[in-house]
C-alpha cells in the first residue's frame, strides 16, 4: 500500500531546464512523513548509513517510494544547475568517461524502443519525464492506502535507481569542474553518497552498472564498500 505523492510544482529558478519538480509533502499519510522526518533528524547523529534502513513497522514498498521521490528531486535540482555547462554540443552523447555510453530506450515510446544515442541533456530531460509518467500512475505509485504496489515494484525502482546513478556517473566524470565553481561538491558528493547508501541497503544496482564510479564510491564511502563492487 502507498500514498505516495504524484503531483508536480514548479522550481523557483524558472531559468534551469527542470522546472518541476515533485512535491512529497502533502499527500504522504502522516506515518510516512513522520518516518522521512526521523531519518531526517538523525542525520547529525547517525549519518546518512544508519538514515536509509527501514524503520520497524514502516512497509518495504513504502520505504523505497518514498525514497524514489526524494532522489528524483534531488538529482533534478542537481542537474539542473549545469544546463549552460551540459549540452547538446558539449555532451553529445550520454556517457561516464571514455569506456561508457549510455543509451536510451522506453518500449512505451515508439521514437526510442530500441537503445538510441541521444545527448546527456536529452537523457536526462527523457529520463525526468519517464519518471514522472511512472509516479503518475496508480497501478505502479497508488496514492490509495488500500491499494497493493505492483508485485514486480522492486524491479521498477531498480530500473529507476539505475538511470539516476548514471546521472550522477555523468556529472562526475564530466562537469565536476563546472560543479566545484558553481560551490556545489560538497553537497553533490552528501547527495551521491545518500544515494549510494540506499542502493547498498536494498541492493538496486548490480556492481557491473557501478564500474565507472567504482573508485568514486571508494574514496567517498570507505574501503569496506570495495566487497559490494565486486561483480
Amino acid at each position: 500500500m502507498a500514498s505516495v505523492l504524484k503531483g508536480l510544482m514548479g522550481v523557483s529558478d524558472k531559468k534551469k531546464t527542470f522546472k518541476k519538480n515533485i512535491d512529497c509533502d502533502n499527500k504522504l499519510n502522516e506515518r510516512m512523513k513522520q518516518a522521512m522526518q526521523q531519518s531526517t533528524s538523525s542525520l547529525g547523529v547517525a549519518g546518512l548509513e544508519n538514515t536509509v534502513k527501514l524503520p520497524p513497522g514502516e512497509k518495504k514498498n513504502e520505504w523505497l517510494a518514498v525514497h524514489v521521490v526524494d532522489f528524483v528531486n534531488g538529482i533534478n535540482i542537481l542537474y539542473g544547475s549545469l544546463e549552460e555547462y551540459c549540452t547538446a554540443s558539449t555532451c553529445p552523447k550520454m556517457s561516464a568517461g571514455e569506456n561508457f555510453e549510455y543509451l536510451w530506450m522506453n518500449a512505451d515510446d515508439p521514437k526510442y524502443d530500441k537503445p538510441t544515442v541521444v545527448s546527456a541533456k536529452d537523457y536526462v530531460s527523457l529520463l525526468m519525464e519517464w519518471v514522472e509518467s511512472m509516479l503518475n500512475n496508480e497501478q505502479i505509485f497508488p496514492t490509495d492506502a488500500s491499494q497493493d504496489f505492483p508485485k514486480d515494484f522492486s524491479k521498477i525502482v531498480k530500473n529507476i535507481f539505475k538511470r539516476l546513478f548514471r546521472v550522477y556517473a555523468h556529472i562526475y566524470a564530466h562537469h565536476l569542474e563546472q560543479i566545484k565553481i558553481l560551490g556545489e561538491e560538497a553537497h553533490l558528493n552528501t547527495a551521491f553518497k545518500h544515494f549510494m547508501y540506499f542502493t547498498f541497503e536494498f541492493d538496486l544496482i548490480s556492481a557491473a552498472e557501478l564500474e565507472p564510479m567504482a573508485e568514486v564510491i571508494v574514496s567517498l564511502m570507505g574501503e569496506k564498500f570495495k566487497a559490494k563492487l565486486k561483480k
